[in-house]
């Protein structure tokens, strides 16, 4: 309770001071920082890891519970697939963390690199120039292992997306006197850095530091307490109203879809949302991934990078403290610890309110 006092007192100050505190991205003075970017990573990390997770744990808790084999050799099969999920669940969450690595970001390796993909879609590249003028410019290019041969006129693009001329410099030519010529103008042997523009529907494997590969490894993580409890949901339905059913001539389908599963739901989907909860506030498994703390904008699809709200909250919280600060950065930590809670909160209680509304009395 001390702990919590303590955290309300010293985040309530930065939630209150500023008004972009839920938008802004971080930045090197705590009073111009946010939480927006890992904000919205967080936002998006759960509901990719949601549209994985329950339709998956969902169906192997109906399948390992409704339809238990009859085969001896099948029954041994499915006990020690209930043994190993029971022993997942209690597998610490920095594994998931390493597995995830190994299994979605880099693939084993079979795939290549996260710098050089085996196959990649919805991703154009374009080579990035300074001029003698100080300008940025941008040269289209088919890969990202490709370097074109600078030419006098070239078309290349402003950051603005305007096409300009290029105004190439060889080793014995003269530099230009007026600041619009320089500002066209880059050296013969310039070396360009590679940008990538990703599309909302880009796709590559091996699936690198992804939103996608935070996704699955979350996934990993809350997967097997989804299966438990809805497992224990589904046997917590009266054998009667199967039997009474199965008496009445329905298929085991028909008793699931219309019988077990609608008595099952409010268990299910209690559990669902607590797991979520955990997953919200996992830190160690996307500290493996991403441990990108100094993001300026949230992920646009599911192959962005990103950041989460606990890593960013980890982040500030081991700057050192400026006592002549009136706000420091572990004042942010604290108002991101009361974001989080309020979710948990939130996502806790919907949880009970959908037990007590879903809830029927079955005789």
């Amino acid at each position: 309770m001390v702990l919590l006092l303590s955290i309300i007192v010293q985040g309530l100050p930065a939630i209150t001071s500023s008004s972009h505190f839920f938008t802004n991205p971080p930045a090197p003075e705590a009073t111009e920082a946010g939480i927006g970017p890992s904000l919205q990573g967080s936002i998006w990390v759960c509901c990719g890891c949601a549209l994985f997770c329950l339709p998956l744990g969902i169906g192997t808790a109906i399948f390992l519970e409704e339809f238990k084999p009859t085969n001896r050799w099948l029954r041994r099969l499915s006990s020690l697939l209930q043994l190993n999920i029971s022993n997942l669940a209690g597998v610490p969450s920095i594994v998931y963390g390493i597995l995830g690595l190994t299994a979605f970001a880099t693939m084993f390796g079979v795939f290549g690199s996260d710098a050089d993909p085996w196959f990649e879609i919805g991703t154009t590249y374009k080579r990035q120039y300074l001029t003698e003028g100080m300008e940025v410019v941008f040269l289209p290019v088919e890969d990202r292992d490709s370097i074109p041969a600078l030419t006098d006129g070239m078309v290349a693009y402003k950051s603005d997306g305007s096409e300009v001329k290029l105004n190439v410099i060889g080793p014995d030519d003269d530099f230009p006197d007026d600041d619009a010529t320089m500002a066209v103008s880059v050296l013969s042997d310039a070396e360009g850095g590679i940008n990538a523009n990703q599309a909302w529907y880009s796709f590559r494997l091996p699936f690198g530091r992804s939103v996608l590969a935070a996704s699955l490894t979350l996934m990993l993580v809350i997967l097997p307490v989804i299966i438990i409890s809805t497992q224990e949901a589904l046997r917590a339905v009266p054998s009667s109203l199967r039997q009474a059913a199965q008496g009445l001539g329905c298929t085991p389908w028909q008793v699931i879809s219309n019988v077990s599963l609608p008595a099952a739901v409010p268990g299910i989907m209690t559990g669902a949302i607590l797991a979520m909860s955990r997953a919200i506030g996992e830190a160690a498994p996307i500290l493996m991934l991403a441990g990108i703390v100094y993001i300026t904008q949230g992920p646009k699809h599911l192959m962005d990078d990103f950041s989460v709200l606990p890593i960013q909250i980890y982040y500030w919280a081991g700057l050192p403290i400026n006592p002549n600060a009136t706000l420091n950065f572990q004042h942010i930590a604290a108002g991101g610890i009361i974001v989080l809670l309020g979710i948990l909160f939130a996502f806790n209680s919907i949880a009970v309110l959908i037990r007590q509304l879903a809830t029927k009395r079955l005789t």
